[in-house]
């Protein structure tokens, strides 16, 4: 089910293993409300909120206990058709944006077109197999999945960095400054 108003919408995805809500405001004022179950995921989702300046809310259950898979996998789904929603058909936006963030050692580089054609590269070494309790595998699937199912291009490396924190930190905070450019209204 999907409610969309202006530059806003809300999409809620039930599965077997999860159940997702998620409301996003293109025109917001960078507050996140994000509930995973995952907390580095949370922490992930508010970077593209504040430094998108996106109203994001989010509340997920799912079956961590089976695995940590479902509820990225769901919640990249659901925040997707969320934008794809707010987005529309595009009309009047800048369309294209990107931008390069450092954080500390890493810098990390995300360039983005709403083009209304999902197709995703991720480039970035990993140190260890974890950013907190997530599995690095699925930072990278729930870009892929957010960009597919928003149906947006998504260029997104990490060029220098050894933490992983970092590296993963710094990709989302480019992805909400890129995002935030692409979504703005052209004059």
């Amino acid at each position: 089910m999907t409610l969309v108003s202006e530059r806003r919408a809300t999409y809620r995805r039930e599965t077997r293993e999860t159940t997702v809500e998620v409301t996003w405001a293109l025109d917001g004022s960078g507050q996140a409300q994000v509930a995973t179950g995952i907390g580095m995921l949370d922490h992930l989702v508010e970077q593209i909120a504040r430094h998108g300046v996106f109203d994001i809310t989010v509340a997920a259950t799912g079956d961590h206990q089976v695995d940590a898979h479902h509820t990225p996998e769901d919640g990249g789904i659901a925040r997707g058709r969320a934008l794809a929603e707010a987005v529309g058909d595009g009309k009047g936006i800048v369309r294209m944006g990107d931008a390069l963030v450092p954080l500390d050692e890493a810098l990390a580089q995300v360039a983005v077109d709403l083009s209304g054609r999902g197709y995703v590269t991720v480039s970035v070494t990993w140190s260890g197999e974890r950013v907190g309790e997530l599995p690095c595998d699925l930072v990278e699937h729930f870009l892929q999945t957010l960009a597919q199912e928003g149906r947006f291009n998504l260029h997104a490396c990490v060029l220098a960095g050894g933490n992983d924190h970092h590296k993963a930190e710094a990709l989302f905070k480019a992805l909400g400054r890129a995002l935030d450019a692409a979504t703005r209204l052209d004059p």
